[in-house]
């Protein structure tokens, strides 16, 4: 049996703005996971691994940290003659106003791409989100795509039913056929959502791509297609087709897209690798720069945590996650936060519920944030965020929520 010929698109994102100053700089994909991961290392090494190898990453904003982060593919094998690898940047002069320059929304992105994907003769297109922690064997949806007959697959996954509304919740019957799908809506139906890891039939996608620019463009601003994101009216126009179907991933799967879900996840990986890290069969691949092995100082008490290497802990260390070279130094404490590559903190500081962008520097004494009364999921309103190379100044105290933009001092 001939192997069907599968294009995946990874969909990295424009400019990230939920999660605010961790994204000025950088693209959404590059922000790290575990301390030693990025976001990208998770769509990329389940490309790999499942065999799939003709793979474009489109790139809406900072594209240059994505593309250092990648390195042309090497890491998952993907750097090769034939197929491997393609970035895809935004590009002027290509074509109409609403064919170049930047995306605004991941089915616009497609529209802007049709051509492209019409041209390269898929018998299915993968088009995916790199917002997310999971492992998953996309020949599994493949192949159940095709076996149905579907014009459009979405993969999905159960979630509390608090955030339904932050995602495309999907109504399916018994038989999988989606009966109803709502984009983010105020009054979620059911818990069922989509993890935005979508099998399209490249033909019918196009020829619906274009019916609904027809449809919608002339009412639009110039150089915008109408379409906006997937769950505006591509695959609401899918689903009332009536070939729509969807397939359930059994196994953890997290949405990392605003600084509260970033810190639970990264909670929910700290004593548990959740079938996603660890695992010898599934690797999750990436490219890191090697480092000496961390040192943990006598008088350090670390319990809950992930410390990369390069660390070097004299302090305390609770239900965090230290990147690669971060140093804390004696009597400084830091709880439920995540610490980028090179971050110091100082003597007789402390950071609380955090996020601290790389080679930040907390000063001796100064307070970040305040510690939690429970250990509940982290207040989305008392996050605080440093971007990168941040200064809190000695004795210095950010407020619960705080926010410093990269390569400010407080």
């Amino acid at each position: 049996m001939t192997r069907p010929r599968v294009l995946a698109i990874v969909q990295a994102g424009g400019a990230g703005g939920r999660m605010d100053v961790l994204t000025r700089e950088r693209a959404k994909p590059a922000l790290p996971v575990a301390g030693v991961l990025q976001l990208v290392d998770f769509p990329l090494s389940n490309l790999t691994h499942s065999g799939i190898s003709d793979v474009w990453l489109s790139v809406q904003f900072q594209g240059g940290t994505l593309e250092e982060e990648v390195a042309n593919g090497r890491p998952w094998d993907l750097d090769r003659t034939r197929g491997g690898l393609r970035l895809l940047m935004p590009e002027e002069g290509t074509g109409s106003l609403d064919e170049e320059g930047f995306a605004r929304g991941n089915a616009d992105e497609l529209y802007r791409l049709r051509h492209q994907v019409a041209g390269f003769g898929a018998d299915v297109l993968l088009v995916m989100s790199a917002d997310h922690v999971y492992t998953y064997d996309y020949a599994e949806l493949v192949a159940a795509h095709l076996d149905r007959g579907a014009e459009c697959t979405l993969l999905t996954s159960e979630v509390d039913p608090s955030e339904a509304g932050d995602h495309g919740v999907v109504e399916a019957d018994d038989d999988g056929l989606v009966t109803g799908f709502a984009y983010k809506p105020d009054e979620p139906v059911t818990s069922v959502v989509s993890t935005e890891v979508i099998a399209y039939d490249p033909v019918v996608l196009v020829a619906v791509l274009e019916e609904l620019h027809r449809e919608l463009g002339a009412d639009s601003p110039a150089g915008d297609s109408g379409l906006d994101d997937f769950g505006d009216h591509l695959v609401p126009r899918l689903v009332q087709r009536g070939r729509t179907r969807a397939l359930a991933l059994d196994g953890y799967w997290r949405d990392l897209g605003e600084p509260h879900k970033y810190l639970r996840t990264h909670h929910d990986l700290l004593l548990d690798d959740q079938g996603v890290l660890g695992r010898a069969d599934w690797p999750i691949l990436t490219r890191q720069p090697q480092r000496s092995p961390a040192r943990l100082r006598d008088g350090a008490d670390v319990v809950d945590s992930l410390v990369s290497p390069g660390c070097q802990v004299a302090g305390s260390v609770h239900r965090s996650v230290l990147g690669p070279g971060v140093v804390v130094e004696e009597g400084a404490i830091v709880t439920d936060s995540v610490l980028f590559a090179d971050s110091v903190v100082g003597a007789r500081s402390a950071v609380h519920d955090a996020v601290v962008d790389v080679r930040c520097r907390v000063g001796v004494g100064a307070m970040v944030g305040a510690p939690r009364e429970t250990a509940s999921r982290p207040d989305p309103e008392h996050v605080v965020l440093l971007g990168r190379e941040c200064t809190v100044g000695e004795g210095v105290v950010l407020e619960p929520g705080a926010r410093l933009e990269p390569g400010t001092t407080a």
